[in-house]
């Protein structure tokens, strides 16, 4: 059974001639036909719809060309990318976006971006090298995720990246450029035919148009001069490097999980876009820059809408947490599965908490964004632990690390000598001492979640955004609500079908014909991948 046979009942076979379906599942199912026009008619008083022109007394009323999911977004970004459609897994820290998930969006003719953002180098190593020996011949992202607290961290990875050979990063949470990220875009050029080759893409995920616009421009010049004087780059590299921007690929990132600015989609994206326009007439190589969406993508009307404000390609994170192949626990699975659109909430970052980040976080089942908080509280407020009251102390002891403050500092101690050689904790004043701590609980929490401790599942930490409730309303009693069956391939192929075919129900609207309210929502089916790929031949 097809999956226009799953949407509704199949139109008549070919050669059987023009076929108006005016019945709710026949419309559907010529509406799902993404490779054939769709005329809307007026039949005997009644509103029908057929893949090609029937004969009078059939009026046509509007006529909507095919619009299959590849034709969504920039050409170039799947061209470039190899891939089939432009769509983005993206990266979820700690390898949540794992190695099975990439491999499987690699294996569908997908994108995907493994998530290396908080492993430390030997596990980023040996997963990137399961990466290429799985689908060696395929393409993909691996993340590199800004570490304020460790440039060499930042090094190390694009260099072992490198050496893997990679060939695109996804850079988040970045402020700034920093030299890492200028090795890695510069060391990967060379010179054909008197042009700058791209050997190193690079996708930077921002949602601040200070931080957007380096990245639409060359890198800066005293960072290239220093890269050249310590012989990481030569000579020619740094002259081709005048001539590229920094970023192949630019995220817009709105109202996402995890580090997020909480802004408006369609406030941001014209904005950016704007920007790039203002940075083309500056220096022209800006304008080749691909503008893509992150955050709140969780329903085909989502993804549709951000084609329509004029995205490039599209990146979802919250909704593949939940995928078979994600490597979270299936407790904690199931508790994205019941989350709800206002489900999730604000809480300080591991990363970047003495910075006043934050993350968005599940909220339903977990009190990890309260407690949090109030941690945050404790640190605005204090100058050290010391300082905490009785009453402070006892709740951080028994409640959150379940442990004394003396038995938790010895765990950082023992934490910072294996991942900061360098760094004497015994050096540091009081008040850092304090921030230390709660870093520590921050990122054991999200470990916890991924591991499944039953005896920790109220202290989850879980990144998610609204996307992830619009999903699981969208897709309750689907295939899609099905643990079991929620693959990641899945999801986007449902999601970018889907797509196709809301814009498809706009366009008609727009053309002044409005379809009846059950044959314009698209609803999850299954085997959607599979249609998706035919409609693609």
């Amino acid at each position: 059974m097809t999956v226009a046979q799953r949407i509704g009942s199949a139109p008549a076979a070919p050669g059987a001639g023009p076929v108006v379906r005016t019945d709710l599942a026949g419309m559907r199912a010529v509406l799902a036909r993404l490779d054939s026009p769709c005329h809307v008619v007026s039949d005997d008083g009644r509103l029908g719809v057929s893949t090609t022109v029937p004969p009078a007394p059939a009026r046509v009323l509007a006529t909507v060309p095919p619009c299959p999911p590849d034709r969504l977004g920039a050409s170039s970004f799947r061209r470039e990318h190899g891939v089939d459609l432009a769509y983005l897994a993206g990266a979820m820290a700690h390898g949540i976006a794992s190695v099975p998930l990439v491999r499987a969006m690699a294996r569908a003719g997908l994108l995907a971006s493994f998530g290396s953002g908080g492993l430390p180098l030997e596990t980023i190593d040996r997963r990137v090298g399961e990466l290429r020996e799985s689908v060696p011949d395929r393409p993909f992202l691996v993340n590199l995720l800004h570490s304020p607290h460790d440039s060499r961290l930042e090094f190390g990875t694009v260099e072992l990246l490198a050496r893997h050979g990679v060939r695109a990063v996804e850079a988040s949470a970045f402020l700034d450029i920093t030299p890492a990220l200028v090795w890695w875009r510069l060391s990967g050029l060379t010179r054909h035919g008197g042009r700058a080759v791209t050997g190193h893409r690079l996708m930077a995920k921002v949602s601040r148009f200070e931080v957007g616009s380096r990245f639409l421009a060359p890198a800066p010049e005293p960072m290239v001069a220093d890269l050249v004087a310590r012989g990481l780059l030569t000579a020619e590299q740094a002259e081709l490097g005048r001539t590229v921007p920094m970023a192949d690929d630019i995220t817009v990132e709105a109202d996402s999980g995890g580090h997020t600015d909480g802004r408006s989609l369609t406030a941001l994206l014209p904005q950016f876009a704007q920007e790039r326009e203002a940075a083309r007439g500056r220096w022209a190589p800006a304008g080749a820059v691909r503008l893509g969406v992150a955050g709140g993508l969780g329903t085909p009307a989502a993804v549709a809408a951000a084609f329509a404000l004029g995205a490039d390609y599209v990146v979802t994170g919250s909704v593949n947490q939940a995928c078979v192949e994600a490597d979270v626990s299936d407790t904690a699975k199931a508790m994205l599965v019941a989350a709800g659109a206002a489900d999730t909430a604000m809480a300080p970052s591991a990363d970047m908490f003495e910075m006043g980040s934050q993350v968005q976080v599940l909220r339903k089942g977990t009190m990890f964004a309260q407690r949090a908080q109030r941690l945050r509280q404790l640190y605005d407020r204090y100058g050290g632990l010391d300082e905490l009251t009785a009453d402070d102390r006892m709740w951080l002891e028994r409640r959150v690390l379940r442990m004394t403050l003396d038995e938790a500092w010895a765990r950082v101690c023992e934490y910072l000598r294996r991942a900061q050689p360098d760094l004497a904790p015994e050096s540091l004043d009081p008040r850092r001492r304090m921030a230390m701590v709660f870093r520590w609980y921050l990122g054991l929490s999200s470990r916890w979640a991924q591991e499944g401790r039953a005896d920790r599942t109220v202290d989850y930490q879980l990144w998610a955004g609204p996307a992830l409730g619009a999903f699981n309303d969208w897709a309750a009693e689907s295939v899609l609500s099905d643990l079991g069956r929620r693959t990641v391939t899945e999801v986007a192929a449902n999601l970018m079908v889907g797509a196709a075919y809301s814009l498809r129900v706009h366009q008609l609207r727009v053309l002044g014909v409005r379809m009846p309210p059950a044959v314009e929502l698209f609803r999850p089916v299954p085997d959607c991948a599979a249609y998706a790929r035919q409609l693609l031949r």
